[in-house]
């Protein structure tokens, strides 16, 4: 199973089977906002450069106002084309430190019927442009780890983070071969599995098809789940917040 989310331009298409067949098939789709919006932008300009470069599309509106456009005009899209729900929210781009000094995105949120956001992204602060796989690089990205479990804002919103290193991270800005980015997600997953936690692996369809055509990656990840037994699952997104809701997780410091 795999947790997608779509941004609302994609159900502009005149031909959208090939995403019911995915929902049909049990995958859940998620929303994405509906241009690949900034959701922290405080300023028209930090939106998305559609909106500098056609800056009408979104005159008189303050982005707040231009932020629940976004989701809603998705969440319909999803709706009206696919005939599902939308399963969960994702932030165009991921912060280190989730939406915690934002309670106003998390409240824009909830009043939009999400109870569960996947907006973090710790990164790996040793990755820079043209890094080379070392070992204490692998290092620090099972590191990231601990400080990428879910938890719930004190506002009730549940936090499902998103795993180093994604597709973007790995190929986009340190440049790593295919090799090295399935060796940081089986040490990743390895870790996950021993310590009982959660792995979301983050991956974009425009890079990872073009990086990994043979979608080895996934094969990665489903066979170390299914050789590890009873000791771990496949779930979406969605089974994991459930399991996080009520229970009170603090952020980790």
């Amino acid at each position: 199973m795999i947790h997608y989310f779509a941004v609302g331009q994609v159900f502009e298409q005149a031909d959208v089977n090939w995403l019911k067949g995915l929902a049909a098939d049990g995958h859940p789709i998620g929303n994405h906002t509906y241009d690949h919006v900034n959701v922290l932008a405080k300023t028209p300009d930090e939106l998305q450069y559609r909106f500098r470069r056609w800056p009408w599309l979104v005159r008189g509106r303050t982005p707040r106002e231009v932020i629940v456009d976004q989701v809603r005009m998705t969440n319909e899209a999803i709706g009206e084309r696919l005939g599902v729900a939308a399963s969960g929210f994702r932030t165009p781009g991921g912060f280190s430190s989730g939406l915690g000094d934002r309670p106003d995105v998390q409240k824009l949120l909830r009043d939009e019927g999400f109870d569960w956001v996947s907006s973090q992204y710790a990164g790996v602060p040793e990755l820079a442009q043209g890094t080379k796989p070392s070992r204490s690089v692998f290092d620090a990205i099972v590191a990231s780890q601990s400080a990428s479990q879910p938890f719930q804002y004190p506002g009730g919103l549940v936090e499902v983070p998103m795993s180093p290193i994604s597709d973007i991270h790995c190929f986009r800005t340190a440049r790593w071969g295919l090799g090295d980015f399935l060796h940081a997600i089986e040490r990743a997953v390895d870790w996950a599995i021993r310590n009982r936690a959660v792995f979301d692996f983050l991956a974009h369809p425009s890079c990872l098809l073009a990086t990994d055509p043979h979608f080895e990656a996934i094969d990665l990840i489903v066979n170390t789940v299914e050789a590890a037994g009873d000791r771990a699952a496949l779930v979406d997104l969605q089974a994991i917040a459930r399991r996080v809701q009520g229970r009170h997780v603090r952020r980790p410091e």
